[in-house]
């Protein structure tokens, strides 16, 4: 039986799985461990890592080593797939619009990702390299582990291998599997002191709801003059308020067929799921092509000059990303009539990052991890202590109205997991009546591009690498201490911190 066949059933075996455990097991689905881990951790107790080392005749563990091996490439795929849909069937808004809606959000998200290099960077200097012999490049697992998840550490695998710091995409794994546990265990803590002490607009500490009438007049205004971006569409808060939270990521209004047979486009030689995949892929060659012709400029023209290359080392998935938004902005001006919906390209994505995170559990090194424990730990605490300060300091003085609300799904989002933070705003605002949904999937399209997954996450390694950590860390105190001052200046005005 073929390798790939073997890889396909390890990794569909350990999504059911992880399913069964969650349903069979309460405590796990009240902390809303994703059945995707679950099923990874299965895959990695039956491979070489765990089943290799206990039974001696299995080395391999019991698909085999070569299993393992190709698991371990299949995420450098996926996360291309996933950041190429991140943008398709959606009308993209003008940037004004955007950071008309989600500025504040914008400015305090970017402080915590920048914030994440200044302090891992910044300890990794002082303190663990002295101690532990950890390379440079280990203080940039915060942001690549908390703000980019499990997806784009196993996408940065490649990366990793290209500078000769295979063992990184290992750590990066585990800072993320913390940071989503931290993020929900803490997130829980911080929305019943929030509830409790009044900090919640909408939440009361009997755990009921507020109504309008009940609010004060500035809240009512900013929540009668907010609209949802639910679903992946714009409206009014009743438009959309039993629709599922999963599809407001990105805000946006959708761009979807009717299904009316009158669309001159629809036409039945191929499969609606085939054309959407298609587009994906086409996404994926057109960041293909454009991660190409930038090698090429910079072999033209910094290699001339003997500067060391560094996009050689850059992945394919951030230039995907940007590959379908020109696809979706080509689409939206000459074919917007394709039967095409934003729902099918959500199930894309998550069918995808389901298959990558398995992949990505199941080739983890238990090894690499033991052998880094005390300064990854170390690194972890630091990059929560830093999160918190952002959130519990500066949240409340940068985020004009509704700052819980709006802070709590950055908080999940910089603890490695969008999904974590839209879990957390829902438990405070399940139905969607303020601004925090809007800017936070608003804020998106200003925010992945560059960090959380973007051109600069998958640039900080080879550049620390590269260029040594002294160019990335002042650049990262200098943009965090800006975006934290602007944040404060502009929006702060308009914010009355919590007494």
């Amino acid at each position: 039986m073929s390798t790939a066949i073997l890889v396909f059933i390890l990794v569909s075996v350990g999504l059911i799985l992880g399913k069964l455990l969650l349903i069979v097991l309460p405590i796990l689905r009240k902390s809303f461990v994703p059945s995707s881990i679950l099923g990874g951790l299965i895959a990695l107790l039956g491979g070489p890592e765990v089943w290799g080392r206990i039974v001696p005749n299995q080395p391999g563990g019991i698909p085999g080593q070569a299993v393992y091996d190709a698991c371990a490439q299949l995420p450098g795929f996926l996360i291309s797939v996933v950041f190429a849909a991140l943008f398709l069937g959606k009308k993209i808004p003008p940037l004004r619009a955007v950071w008309h809606r989600a500025g504040p959000q914008v400015a305090f998200g970017q402080a915590i990702a920048w914030g994440m290099y200044m302090v891992g960077l910044g300890v990794t200097m002082v303190l663990l390299t002295p101690l532990f012999g950890v390379p440079p490049a280990f203080g940039t697992l915060l942001e690549i582990g908390f703000e980019g998840g499990h997806g784009t550490a196993a996408g940065l695998e490649g990366t990793f291998k290209s500078v000769g710091w295979a063992e990184g995409k290992d750590l990066a794994l585990g800072v993320a599997t913390v940071g989503i546990v931290t993020g929900i265990l803490i997130g829980m803590l911080l929305i019943n002191w929030a509830a409790r002490s009044g900090q919640t607009v909408l939440l009361t500490s009997a755990g009921t709801f507020r109504q309008d009438e009940e609010l004060d007049p500035v809240s009512l205004a900013a929540l009668s003059g907010s609209s949802v971006a639910v679903g992946g569409g714009s409206g009014t808060r009743s438009d959309h308020a039993n629709q599922p939270v999963q599809q407001s990521s990105l805000g946006g209004a959708p761009l979807e067929s009717d299904g009316a047979s009158s669309n001159r486009f629809a036409v039945s030689s191929i499969e609606p799921i085939s054309l959407h995949v298609a587009i994906v892929g086409c996404s994926v060659g057109v960041g293909a092509g454009l991660l190409l012709a930038l090698q090429f400029l910079e072999r033209q023209t910094l290699g001339r000059l003997g500067w060391q290359a560094l996009l050689d080392h850059m992945p394919l998935f951030p230039l995907a990303m940007i590959g379908g938004i020109i696809v979706q902005r080509w689409i939206s001006r000459y074919f917007s009539r394709l039967p095409l919906r934003r729902a099918t390209y959500v199930q894309l994505q998550n069918v995808a990052l389901d298959y990558l995170i398995v992949a990505a559990m199941a080739s983890l090194s238990l090894k690499t991890l033991a052998a880094n424990w005390q300064p990854l730990a170390i690194l972890v605490f630091c990059g929560v202590a830093w999160i918190l300060i952002m959130f519990l300091f500066f949240a409340p003085r940068m985020l004009p109205d509704f700052w819980f609300e709006r802070g709590i799904g950055d908080l999940g989002q910089s603890l490695g997991m969008t999904a974590t933070g839209l879990l957390l705003m829902k438990i405070v605002d399940p139905d969607y009546r303020s601004p925090a949904y809007e800017a936070f999937g608003y804020k998106q399209l200003l925010f992945e591009p560059f960090v959380g997954g973007g051109l600069v996450t998958a640039m900080a390694v080879p550049l620390v690498v590269k260029q040594g950590p002294l160019p990335l860390l002042a650049l990262a105190t200098v943009l965090t201490i800006g975006w934290i001052g602007f944040g404060l200046t502009v929006f702060g005005r308009r914010t009355t911190p919590p007494g």
